[in-house]
């Protein structure tokens, strides 16, 4: 397999991508080629001190960078030689089987849906992220931004999407989803809630458990919470800012060092037809690692395929 790296996105690019990759290629034994997406003077230049096996990479040379701040779909049409540009060409051209950055998040959700597009059958893609649980166990909380505005049936198939993710890359046989609520009785939420709750009860392609109160949701009641962007985007924030009150306050506790998001990786888009990791903009070379032994699990799992069956037979 061929994992595509973008080496200039990130704070600490290029230096903690090739920290990042040298450390993976340290622990792999297994057959994964690298492409390094970006300034090859630049990442020639940390090769020097961090040393990758000649046979195990190979980099592509790119002169532009998309930077944080810049507008996503302006910046992908002007820079069409940036690194997250060229790594959505790659990706999409099969040259590469997976692409990840810690770059402008904007870009890669724009690339992500035009680049790639959407698995047939699916209407909205959607971004998870992880919940730590207390039994050592994460949680996949469904969607965490990218969709701000839901209808049930978006609700409905982000259920899908996160269980078969959970399965197989999480490793639960028969993932529990569960909708994210202010009751758990059936009948209560907005409207979104109300709507999407027959939904999921009716799926067969989930094992649904009804509704999940937010004191649930870093509890193992339900391994899937699913959730409309915006209500997944304050519970995630309100998660990471759980890590920086412990770590501020000198708090050593194993629990809560689980809180630090960036020994997960990245966060997958779920939804578009080839493997896209996105990772934090403060990534160091641990996140990179995880970033790409996420990508190779999606792979050797075929996790995409399972996910196109299911809006098949959807």
């Amino acid at each position: 397999m061929n994992i595509g790296l973008d080496m200039m996105g990130g704070d600490f690019a290029p230096l903690e991508a090739v920290k990042g990759a040298a450390a993976f290629l340290a622990d792999n034994t297994g057959a994964v080629h690298l492409t390094l997406i970006g300034d090859e003077a630049q990442i020639k230049t940390h090769l020097s001190a961090h040393t990758l096996p000649a046979e195990k990479y190979s980099i592509v040379h790119t002169t532009q960078v998309i930077e944080m701040n810049e507008h996503p779909t302006k910046a992908l049409k002007e820079k069409k030689d940036s690194s997250i540009a060229i790594g959505f060409y790659l990706l999409a051209t099969g040259k590469i089987d997976a692409f990840i950055s810690a770059g402008n998040t904007g870009a890669m959700m724009v690339g992500s849906l035009f680049s790639i597009k959407a698995i047939e059958g699916v209407l909205r893609p959607t971004i998870g992220a992880y919940m730590p649980r207390e039994d050592g166990t994460l949680g996949l909380l469904v969607d965490v931004g990218l969709n701000a505005d839901c209808k049930p049936e978006n609700l409905n198939q982000f259920a899908v999407l996160g269980s078969l993710y959970a399965q197989h890359i999480l490793n639960f046989a028969d993932p529990k989803v569960g909708l994210v609520n202010l009751g758990e009785e059936e009948g209560k939420g907005n409207l979104l809630a109300q709507a999407a709750y027959p939904l999921l009860k009716e799926n067969n392609q989930i094992n649904f458990i009804g509704n999940i109160e937010g004191r649930d949701i870093l509890m193992t009641k339900a391994d899937v919470l699913v959730c409309e962007g915006f209500t997944g985007n304050v519970v995630l924030k309100l998660a990471e800012s759980i890590y920086d009150i412990v770590k501020r306050r000198n708090i050593h506790d194993e629990h809560f060092d689980r809180f630090n998001f960036e020994q997960y990786g990245g966060v997958p888009v779920l939804g578009v037809s080839k493997p896209v990791i996105i990772g934090h903009g403060i990534s160091h070379a641990t996140a990179f690692k995880n970033m790409i032994r996420i990508a190779q699990r999606m792979i050797e799992t075929d996790l995409l395929e399972k996910m196109k069956g299911s809006f098949v037979q959807g």
